[in-house]
């Protein structure tokens, strides 16, 4: 059984932060990659409408400059090794506009905040709050998401613009980020908390 939550929604200033939506996740021939067509369109929907309203919008990306970057995190996960400076795989997928102003965070663990500099980037930007969404649910969506909300940001996660190789694991994150961490919504709910 579920513990009663309130939905907190989004502040005045929120930020779109899209979490890994990398070629190397978003093209299926990467060994990291999975068929996401519809969670590239959830987030370029919402893109549209953070860069219309001229709210921040922040991107991570995954990159290992040197064998000791998140070296156990990679001997669990072999594949993420792929993700090199040199390698398109931590490119941005093309697919979204990524503007001037829009800010690129570079990471190398599964929370876009562990080991970074987000969460003053976001201080300094004036955001009150966040819409998460990207890959995977069940990995980098999730400790963002929990660290987004231990950081004290109310976070809105669009159910349409996440998505993972792992469907069971999809539902059940999201479902358990609802009933803890986040208000998971649909995609259309995103766009009417802004407005």
């Amino acid at each position: 059984m579920d513990l009663a939550t309130n939905s907190l929604g989004v502040g005045r200033r929120p930020a779109l932060l899209l979490v890994d939506m990398i070629r190397g996740f978003t093209d299926p021939a990467c060994p990291l990659g999975s068929e996401c067509e519809s969670v590239v369109a959830a987030n370029i929907a919402l893109l549209a409408v953070f860069h219309e309203r001229r709210l921040p919008v922040f991107f991570t990306t995954v990159v290992y400059h040197s064998p000791d970057q998140a070296r156990v995190f990679r001997q669990r996960v072999p594949a993420l090794n792929v993700l090199t400076p040199e390698s398109d795989w931590v490119r941005l997928d093309p697919r979204l506009q990524c503007l001037p102003g829009d800010v690129v965070v570079e990471k190398q663990w599964a929370s876009a905040f562990h080991g970074t500099d987000l969460d003053y980037q976001l201080r300094a930007s004036g955001v009150d709050s966040l819409v998460v969404t990207g890959l995977t649910t069940s990995g980098c969506v999730r400790a963002t998401v929990i660290d987004g909300l231990q950081y004290e940001y109310p976070v809105v996660v669009a159910r349409e613009a996440v998505g993972d190789r792992n469907l069971d694991a999809h539902a059940a994150n999201l479902h358990d980020m609802n009933a803890k961490y986040a208000d998971v919504v649909s995609l259309e709910a995103v766009l009417e908390l802004l407005g």
